[in-house]
This record gives structure tokens, C-alpha cells and sequence, in this order.
């Protein structure tokens, strides 16, 4: 099962379903409008079946029974006009209230940091924005709108059935609880079960995503089979749970079935008798019938309408839960602007970390670095030094246990931390291409770009020669995941985005470590253009890149242990003698 999202207080399915629905308070005044007129149609309908009978069957008056039957023709079309309009209205509100529903969640889910997508699957996140929010579209867009309608017939139809008969009425009242009893237990069933069952759906979503996303994996380990079986359980729990919430519906829609129409004829019966003794007439007892009906289908339609409702609310607590989780980064309210223009000062002041997931084992333990306005300094170590943290937490992926992280000598915490992004420019190890075009993924981090400046990056980063023999050129799609392109190809489209965003800080996660020898050359001089005038953290692997460094820093274990250029700590640092043996041997 996929990891439960925590719930948090500050949000209710209330507040969010008011503060959806408040901008269009007109649309839903007239949709409610609509939906009285039409009810009151359908009671009207009654009155009329009453006159045409009494005053024009039992009564044998032509033109009596002519005014009846325009007036219940008059009737039926003002009916049918409102219908359309509640229905138009409602289906409108469902699709608007849906799409602002899902651009809160996915706004709200990209301000949350990387240790609540360490914690909570992809899958059930997708889940919760796709399939959560297209339940509440049928509700709101149908469910509810039948609901209120349906409501309105049981209420007026009651009215209606006391104003014909206090008799049959007192029948009616003596009915109703023994029809409320199944609604109310089988409901609290059903809301249980509905949100098991769209749990069990989101483990199939996020299980398809992780087994589609690492199907080269699958693949070359022959786990199909495997992976396969995996996934049949999993549809297998989701359709056991959809069956038994399925049971209870059918069974309550049974029961309220049986006991309302059972309801219905015993009063018919009663009431049959009442006209052969001339207590009530005909036309007063098909009107009674007539209202009689209305309220049992409305309390049967009901009765199904609570099991859809049921499921939305299932699918609100789930969205509910997802936009209380709070940013594991607090934000100021009056944030702390960056100086300007920007200097590019890095700062790391006795840093405690841990990732939120591994508090056991600590990264830092009062770690200081500083980075001079303009300098290239390289980080070597062994796996686990603490090397890309040190890159996390200045783009401020995580908050420090204790000490400060600072740029242009503001806190990060202090800082608007959309400026500290805007500030930092960042080519990883393993480049990130979207699917779209070569264009788009170059101008991911300056949308508003010409091409001309498009371009010039491209060729900056020494790019432009595969571009160009693309099918589509700039256009060409580069497929999820940049699936077209070779590794090297997709560093230099990274690369290419960096020197398009035109930042002041520069990070390189060894930028040149998946190029061949005959291009690594060509893309190391893009990125000394690059690297003039910013400051330029590297993660450094080659010896190509350690050279051209203003300092090296060594770290093992979360510390700097040695500090220097690369023909200083070759003398100084044995540490840096078995890093370089390792890892720059095919350079040397």
C-alpha cells in the first residue's frame, strides 16, 4: 500500500468546497432558482391531474377538461425550460469547481519540499489530483444537483400529501423513519468503504508509475512475470473493495425500494377504500397517488445519490489532506529581500542537517564553507561526504537542524525563496529533459526567451550541431524523459539551460561526466565562458574539471578535511592522492 499523506487541521471539506464555490455565487443563485421552479412544476403536476380528473372526467365537462390540460401543457413547458437551465448551470459549476479544484492542489503540491515527495508516492499523489478530483465533478456537477431536487420533491411532495390527506399523511409520517433507518447505517458503511476503495486505487496508479517509469529495469532483470503478478493482486484488493462497497449500495437501494413502495401500497389500499366511501374523491386520490410516487422516488433516488456522495466525500479527505500538508519550510510573512544587484556570496555558518528521512544519520555537524563573489571552487570526496547536500541546501530544498545557510549574507529562512532560486543556476549529474521540444526544454528557466537567445545558448553549449540534424530541429519532441537523445546530447540541452538562465551562482554536478573525450573538450570551454564572472560550486569527478578550480575542497564525512589546489593537495592530502588515483585515472 502506497504511504498515507498526513492530515492536518487548518482545512475542512467546508472551507474548501465554500471557498470554491463563492466566486460564482450568481451562477449558483440562478441554478437554485431553476431547481425550485422545476420542482414546483412537478407538484403543480399533481393539481392538474386532480382538476382534469374531478372537473373534467367525474364532473363530464369539455371545456373544463379543456383548461386543465393547457394549463398542465403550460405547466410541463415552463418545466422543461428550468430543467435545462439547472441542469446546464449545475454541469457548468461541476467542470469549473473541478478545474480551480485541481489548479489549487497542483499549485499547493508545488510548494511542498522534496521530503514530502520522499515520504508519498508518486502514484497516490497522481491519484488524488486525477481520479479524487473527477469524482467531486460528478457530484457537484450531478450527484448533488439530483440530490437538492429530489429533496425539494420530498419536501414539497410531503406538503402536498397533507394538504390532500391528513389521513394518508398520518400513514406517510408512520412510514419515513423505518426508510431513514437503512439510509443512515448503509451510508456510514459506504463512506468507509469508498475511501478504502480509492486507496486501493491510487497503490494500482502509483505501482503502474514506479513499474512504466523503471520498465528498462524490469525489463533487463526478466521481472515482467513478477511485476505482472504484483500488479494483478493489487487490482484484484481494488476490485474485492469495489465489490463489497458496491454490496452496500445495492442493498440499500433495495431496502429503501421495498419499504417505500411497500408504503405506497398499503396507502393506496387505504385510500382506495376511503373513495368507496366517499371520504376523499377520485381526482383527490390520484393527486395523493401522484405525490405519493414523487416522494418514494425521491427518497429511492436519493437513497442511490448518497452512495456517489459517499465517494466524494471519500475523495474530499483525501484532497482535503493533501492541501492541509503544510511546506516542511516555513516561509516569512514579511520575507528578507536579496541585496541587488546580486553579489553571489555563499555562506555556511556551523551547519547541523540530517534528511528528514535519516535523522539517525546525520550529514553535517557544524559545517562552515564560504564561497567568494566569482569563485570556482570543486567538491571531492567519497559517496556519502556530503557533497550534493551541500548543493540541497543552498537551493533550499531543506531547512539545516541548526546553523545558517546564506546568500548575499541573507538567511535563507529570512528570504523570499523563490529570489534565492531565481538566483542559482543548476546542471546535475543526470540531466532532466521534459517532454516537449528542444526549445521548450532549453527555455525552461526563462520562459519569455526569443529564439535568437535560444539559439545562442544551443551553440554555446556546443548543442546546435545534433539540433540541427533533428527532424523538427528547435520543434523536435524529445520524448519523456529526453528518451531520444543520448546521454551526452541531454547533458548539453542541460547545459544549454543553465547559460540561457543567466544566473550569478553557478552548480555543476559534474557537468562533463556524460560526454565522450571528443566533446567534453568543446563543452568545457562553453562552460569557462559560462563560469567567468559567477560564482561555480562544483561536484567534480574528472580531473578536467579539479584543474580548473580556484580551490579544491575535500570533504569526508560531512567535514572539510583539506583544502587547496589540485597540485597543493596532491602533496598535502592523502585523502585527495586516493581520490585522484581512483577517479581521475582516465584522465591522467
Amino acid at each position: 500500500m502506497s504511504a498515507s499523506i498526513p492530515a492536518h487541521a487548518p482545512l475542512s471539506r467546508r472551507q474548501i468546497l465554500l471557498d470554491l464555490l463563492r466566486p460564482y455565487h450568481l451562477r449558483i443563485l440562478f441554478a437554485l432558482i431553476a431547481l425550485v421552479v422545476a420542482a414546483a412544476c412537478v407538484l403543480l403536476i399533481g393539481q392538474g391531474l386532480k382538476q382534469v380528473i374531478d372537473k373534467g372526467f367525474v364532473a363530464g365537462s369539455p371545456e373544463l377538461l379543456n383548461y386543465a390540460l393547457l394549463g398542465l401543457l403550460g405547466v410541463i413547458l415552463v418545466m422543461s425550460v428550468a430543467t435545462y437551465s439547472r441542469f446546464y448551470l449545475v454541469s457548468w459549476l461541476g467542470e469549473r469547481i473541478t478545474a480551480d479544484l485541481r489548479r489549487r492542489v497542483f499549485s499547493h503540491l508545488l510548494t511542498l519540499s522534496p521530503v514530502f515527495f520522499e515520504q508519498n508516492r508518486t502514484g497516490d499523489v497522481l491519484s488524488r489530483l486525477t481520479n479524487d478530483t473527477t469524482q467531486l465533478e460528478t457530484v457537484i456537477g450531478s450527484s448533488v444537483s439530483m440530490a437538492l431536487r429530489n429533496a425539494l420533491l420530498l419536501l414539497g411532495g410531503l406538503v402536498m400529501l397533507a394538504v390532500t390527506s391528513l389521513k394518508l399523511m398520518a400513514l406517510v409520517l408512520v412510514a419515513i423513519p423505518f426508510v431513514l433507518v437503512p439510509i443512515i447505517v448503509f451510508g456510514r458503511r459506504l463512506r468507509k468503504l469508498a475511501r478504502a476503495s480509492q486507496d486501493s486505487v491510487a497503490d494500482v496508479g502509483a505501482y503502474t508509475d514506479e513499474v512504466i517509469h523503471e520498465i528498462r529495469t524490469v525489463q533487463a532483470y526478466g521481472h515482467e512475470t513478477a511485476s505482472v503478478e504484483s500488479f494483478n493482486q493489487r487490482v484484484e484488493q481494488t476490485f474485492g473493495t469495489g465489490i463489497k462497497r458496491i454490496r452496500q449500495r445495492a442493498l440499500l437501494v433495495a431496502a429503501v425500494i421495498t419499504l417505500v413502495f411497500s408504503a405506497v401500497a398499503m396507502i393506496l389500499w387505504v385510500g382506495g377504500h376511503d373513495v368507496l366511501a366517499g371520504s376523499i374523491s377520485g381526482g383527490e386520490l390520484s393527486a395523493f397517488i401522484f405525490y405519493a410516487v414523487i416522494v418514494a422516488s425521491a427518497m429511492g433516488t436519493i437513497s442511490e445519490v448518497i452512495g456517489d456522495m459517499q465517494r466524494a466525500a471519500g475523495a474530499t479527505e483525501r484532497l482535503v489532506e493533501l492541501l492541509a500538508t503544510p511546506s516542511a519550510l516555513p516561509m516569512r510573512e514579511v520575507p528578507e529581500l536579496l541585496p541587488t544587484p546580486a553579489l553571489g556570496l555563499v555562506e555556511m555558518r556551523a551547519v547541523h542537517f540530517a534528511y528528514p528521512t535519516r535523522l539517525d544519520s546525520p550529514v553535517f555537524d557544524g559545517f562552515d564553507l564560504r564561497v567568494n563573489p566569482g569563485e570556482k571552487i570543486a567538491l571531492v570526496g567519497p559517496s556519502g561526504a556530503g557533497k550534493t547536500t551541500v548543493f540541497q541546501l543552498l537551493q533550499r530544498f531543506y531547512d539545516p537542524l541548526a546553523g545558517e545557510v546564506l546568500l548575499d549574507g541573507v538567511d535563507l529562512k529570512n528570504a523570499y525563496i523563490q529570489q534565492v532560486r531565481e538566483r542559482i543556476a543548476l546542471v546535475p549529474q543526470d540531466p532532466v529533459i521534459f517532454a516537449a521540444s528542444v526549445r521548450d526544454n532549453v527555455r525552461y528557466a526563462r520562459p519569455a526567451a526569443s529564439d535568437a537567445d535560444v539559439i545562442a545558448a544551443c551553440k554555446a553549449a556546443f548543442a546546435m550541431e545534433f539540433i540541427e540534424q533533428l527532424p523538427e530541429g528547435l520543434d523536435a519532441y524529445l520524448g519523456e524523459r529526453g528518451v531520444r537523445l543520448s546521454g551526452g546530447q541531454k547533458q548539453r540541452i542541460a547545459i544549454a539551460r543553465a547559460i540561457l538562465a543567466d544566473r550569478p551562482i553557478l552548480l555543476l554536478d559534474e557537468a562533463t561526466s556524460a560526454l565522450d573525450s571528443n566533446s567534453e573538450q568543446a563543452v568545457q570551454q562553453a562552460l569557462e565562458v559560462l563560469m567567468k564572472n559567477r560564482t561555480t560550486i562544483m561536484i567534480a569527478h574528472r580531473l578536467s574539471t579539479v584543474v580548473n578550480a580556484d580551490r579544491i575542497l575535500v570533504l569526508q564525512q560531512g567535514k572539510i578535511v583539506a583544502s587547496g589546489t589540485h597540485t597543493e593537495l596532491l602533496a598535502s592530502s592523502d585523502l585527495y592522492q586516493q581520490l585522484a588515483r581512483l577517479q581521475f585515472q582516465l584522465d591522467a
